[in-house]
């Protein structure tokens, strides 16, 4: 499918989409079946959509496997000609952009828009990750008493689960698989089960991109726990990369532990927006939009919680509402859609208990505040205004189109309510103030700050927390060395 400028999307064209995706596991360059398949449905209306491979542990160890068997060979192949197929791979997913959104739209509900937007990000990781393929360095000295020299070289940590989520099927993939064929390493990724069909399509397209056989293998299936175990604690695995809840990835750490296995954790947020009142307010209003209703609330990044200075908060939550009030709600291959379906009913249940919390803790609804009544999985945009510190979704991750705000008077009291959780993946800060930006961006205990900005990802910066959010970084520079290991050699000279 080629891009085109009409938004209209016929029932025909979403069976197409589907019906483009292989269906199997993907091992050593081969679509396999299973003995057991798992169903796929779109969440704007609950309906089925496809049945994928659903993969038990004997049939998921034979990617292993696969993976083991190619790494030597390919972590021979030179830097150029790994750069080339991550270059061609990115090439073809521009190409391809139609097609790729309206099978994630299908699959999880963001809006097609954004799900185009998703994939030209998710390319980015691949040609990041191809220019960073050739310039992976070591290092040559003479050691400080002379007689001998350091050579330090870099080479493939070796075979590498990755785990990737449901939230941003095709950019997690492309974030993960991207510095591992860049370093040299072999992987198998296993796709959340809701999204599935993202990761076979980019498998497929890797394929095109000429990969070789066991460089990358998919597996699929709803036994996520059961089938990866053994992978993880197989001594043959060398590094795990994770995206997903802080809960799974403490498990996984646990696991990882057993061989003392690489890790990579970019785990829950709980970010808080801070809006001072020296703040550009249409700056932050924006801000708060794209921190806020980017993937409809369903990412790590979004805003959890909205701080605002007293004197501008009144004025604030107007503006905040007024906008989020006008956003179309509905199926994201609808023209115009801004708030599409949560991905499944326990993701409502989840937002409306913590939306309830708040209310029943003396916040007020400005708007929504309620489950949409209509097919599907939708909650409507809503905005709370006095919302508690000791609020459940102040400690929660809110997942959905929800922005709860909470007042403040000084600085010192914003850095301390923002500080107060254990989690340190972002945080955002609105100011006109050189000073106090930098002075509070300094103070705040996450790994990446949003300042007058609310979206900081790109491929060419470290994305990752601190505390509770993860360990390790994704993308920049330092995204490669997570799947590089350090070798000195002491060379005696006589």
């Amino acid at each position: 499918m080629t891009t085109t400028d009409t938004p209209e999307v016929t029932r025909e064209q979403e069976r197409e989409a589907i019906a483009s995706v292989p269906t199997g596991l993907f091992i050593a360059g081969e679509w396999r079946t299973t003995r057991a398949t798992m169903p796929v449905d779109d969440p704007s209306t609950g309906e089925h959509l496809v049945e994928v491979a659903d993969a038990d542990p004997d049939e998921a160890a034979a990617a292993l496997d696969a993976a083991v068997a190619a790494q030597a060979e390919w972590a021979q192949v030179p830097p150029r000609e790994r750069s080339e197929i991550l270059t061609r791979a990115r090439d073809l997913m521009l190409a391809d952009v139609d097609r790729l959104a309206l099978i994630m739209t299908l699959e999880m509900g963001k809006p097609l828009a954004e799900a185009k937007g998703e994939v030209a990000y998710a390319a980015e990781f691949f040609r990041w990750f191809a220019e960073e393929a050739v310039r992976i360095d070591g290092g040559f000295m003479t050691a400080p008493a002379g007689g001998s020299r350091f050579l330090v070289a870099k080479q493939p940590v070796g075979p590498c689960i990755l785990i990737t989520p449901w939230n941003f099927p095709v950019a997690m993939g492309t974030r993960k698989i991207g510095p591992a064929i860049a370093a040299g390493c072999t992987s198998v990724i296993k796709p959340a089960a809701e999204t599935p069909l993202s990761t076979l399509a980019l498998a497929d397209i890797l394929v095109q991109a000429g990969l070789p056989a066991g460089v990358v293998n998919v597996v699929t299936t709803s036994k996520s726990d059961d089938v990866m175990r053994p992978m993880i604690l197989d001594p043959r695995s060398r590094k795990i990369s994770f995206t997903g809840s802080t809960p799974v990835g403490k498990h996984l750490l646990e696991l990882a532990a057993k061989t003392v296995m690489r890790t990579s954790m970019e785990l829950g947020g709980n970010a808080p927006f801070l809006v001072f009142d020296d703040a550009d307010l249409d700056v932050a209003v924006e801000g708060a939009m794209a921190a806020k209703m980017r993937n409809i609330g369903q990412a790590c990044t979004a805003a959890n919680r909205i701080l605002v200075q007293r004197g501008v908060a009144e004025e604030f939550a107007r503006r905040l509402g007024e906008r989020m009030g006008a956003l179309p709600m509905g199926r994201g291959v609808e023209d115009g859609v801004v708030v599409g379906p949560l991905v499944n009913q326990k993701a409502v249940d989840k937002v409306d208990e913590l939306v309830r919390d708040a209310l029943d803790r003396g916040a007020t609804a400005q708007l929504g505040g309620a489950p949409a009544d209509r097919d599907g999985y939708f909650y409507p945009a809503t905005v709370l205004t006095g919302v508690p510190a000791e609020a459940q979704m102040g400690n929660a991750e809110i997942f959905g189109p929800v922005a709860a705000i909470t007042e403040f008077d000084t600085e010192e009291e914003a850095i301390a309510l923002a500080n107060d959780t254990p989690f340190g993946l972002i945080s955002y800060v609105f100011t006109q103030g050189l000073d106090r930006g930098l002075r509070v961006s300094e103070a705040l205990e996450a790994g990446m700050v949003g300042l007058n900005q609310g979206v900081v990802s790109n491929p060419a910066a470290p994305f990752g927390g601190i505390k509770e959010s993860g360990v390790g970084r994704e993308g920049g520079f330092t995204g490669i060395d997570e799947f590089l290991e350090t070798k000195y050699i002491g060379v005696r000279m006589g």
